[in-house]
């Protein structure tokens, strides 16, 4: 479906929503501002900035987003934990980007369909906290929430949260959404010949001969693909190919949500114009709540993040509130179930979206449910859990004839110790060597290449 004939099945704003009418419900992960007058200053400076993306694009993202739904495309959306002011870099996102373009040709080619690209960057820079406070050596303070909150740093100043981060989040996104562009413009030369890809983790004691002969196969065929394709073009590929590139946030602070959101010229409705595909976690779905009530009024398509307790009845619940018209590319399921679970709670969710004639696109996060705790406390995952759950994942959709639309990542192209396992075969002693992140723990670089490996393989057309 073109994006013409998608906004021309668009409903109306409801009658009932405002921009700002999730004031007037409970809100959940809400850290409370000491000045009000601070923080409705900021939003109101903030709500007076230039858009960090348009409406056509978010409209072309939910038209390949539809046809991700019927199994045309599929979605690679991926990134960090948390971003943080401090890696707002050229080299960091320079990596960043090239992993998930790396990441997205391997599944380009063993899936048989375009890949749309979706990086969990430029904003991502607020998280939900599983407890509001954190207590060190018999303080307690608020918890980390993300730079767009308030700091990392154990202190009372940092730990308050402060208007102007709202503020610096922007110019932050600004910043990298803008180097990102330049960068998907220029093209990468490096990407477009495997060879110089790292790959040093097939050499690893846990990799297997076979699967090492395969993925080598694989990196190959790609490079072949693109040589064949360069020579019939008679110039570089990155000079005849267009690469269409997302951000996507949670969209946890509604303050900041709320403040990008505005009607554009010839368009009908409100677009959140602070990111293409902004998501709902699992900890602010509630039906009653103000997250669903903000979402269920923007024209943006919308992520929503299922857990493992989530009923048929909770499902059809929010998908009648945020997509009562059954748009395409409206409706993004994100499941974050845990290992073992989903060929039990995912055929029944996937029934009632079916009875109820819905197509969303259901989208596999194998990361979220499989977070543990070290002996000493230090968060992990533990990329067996990651892989097995992705696995079972794509047999349920296929025992069903349902279709897996995307896959949903936290990752870095940094070489972090911060998941267990993997070809490198990192251990519980070895996190420290490099464990960076503030948050949840993210795969490395040889830990994701790895998966979208597994994942191409797996799903071969």
């Amino acid at each position: 479906m073109s994006p013409e004939s998608t906004l021309a099945a668009a409903t109306t704003t409801p009658a009932d929503w405002t921009p700002k009418s999730w004031k007037s419900r409970p809100i959940a992960q809400a850290p409370e501002y000491a000045d009000g007058a601070a923080l409705e200053a900021a939003s109101e400076k903030l709500g007076a900035l230039p858009p960090l993306v348009t409406s056509w694009e978010i409209e072309r993202l939910r038209s390949q987003l539809a046809d991700a739904a019927v199994g045309k495309r599929f979605v690679l959306q991926a990134g960090d934990c948390a971003e943080t002011f401090g890696e707002c870099t050229p080299a960091y996102i320079t990596n960043k980007l090239k992993i998930l373009l790396q990441m997205s040709l391997l599944l380009t080619d063993g899936l048989k369909r375009p890949i749309v690209r979706i990086g969990r960057i430029a904003g991502q820079y607020a998280k939900p906290r599983s407890s509001p406070m954190e207590t060190i050596n018999g303080k307690t303070l608020l918890s980390y929430y993300g730079d767009l909150i308030n700091g990392p740093k154990f202190n009372e100043t940092e730990r308050a949260p402060d208007p102007q981060r709202l503020l610096l989040a922007y110019y932050h996104s600004a910043m990298a959404l803008n180097f990102v562009r330049a960068l998907v413009d220029g093209g990468f030369a490096d990407l477009h010949h495997p060879e110089y890809w790292d790959l040093n983790f097939l050499d690893k004691a846990g990799m297997t001969p076979e699967l090492r002969a395969a993925y080598l196969t694989r990196v190959n065929n790609i490079g072949n693909a693109i040589e064949v394709m360069e020579i019939i073009a008679g110039q570089p590929v990155d000079k005849v190919c267009s690469v269409d590139f997302y951000t996507s946030h949670e969209g946890l602070s509604l303050p900041y949500e709320s403040a990008l959101t505005r009607k554009v010229p010839r368009r009908s409705g409100y677009y959140n114009l602070g990111c293409h595909l902004p998501w709902i976690g699992e900890r602010t779905r509630q039906l009653d709540g103000a997250h669903i009530e903000f979402f269920r009024g923007i024209r943006n398509p919308v992520g929503v993040k299922i857990g493992p307790k989530t009923t048929a009845q909770d499902l059809l619940g929010i998908a009648d509130t945020i997509d009562p018209a059954r748009e395409p590319g409206r409706l993004v399921l994100i499941c974050r179930f845990g290992q073992g679970k989903p060929k039990t709670v995912l055929p029944p969710l996937i029934e009632a979206m079916r009875n109820a004639k819905r197509q969303p696109v259901w989208i596999c996060d194998p990361m979220h449910g499989n977070t543990v705790s070290t002996s000493t406390g230090k968060k992990t995952r533990h990329v067996d859990a990651i892989q097995s759950e992705l696995i079972d994942t794509i047999e349920v959709h296929e025992s069903l004839q349902s279709i897996l639309g995307g896959i949903h990542l936290e990752l870095t192209a940094e070489n972090v110790t911060e998941c267990l396992g993997g070809a490198s075969g990192l251990k519980e002693n070895d996190l420290d060597i490099a464990y960076q992140s503030l948050c949840d723990p993210r795969l490395n670089y040889e830990q994701a290449m790895e998966t979208a490996f597994l994942l191409a393989r797996r799903m071969e057309a």
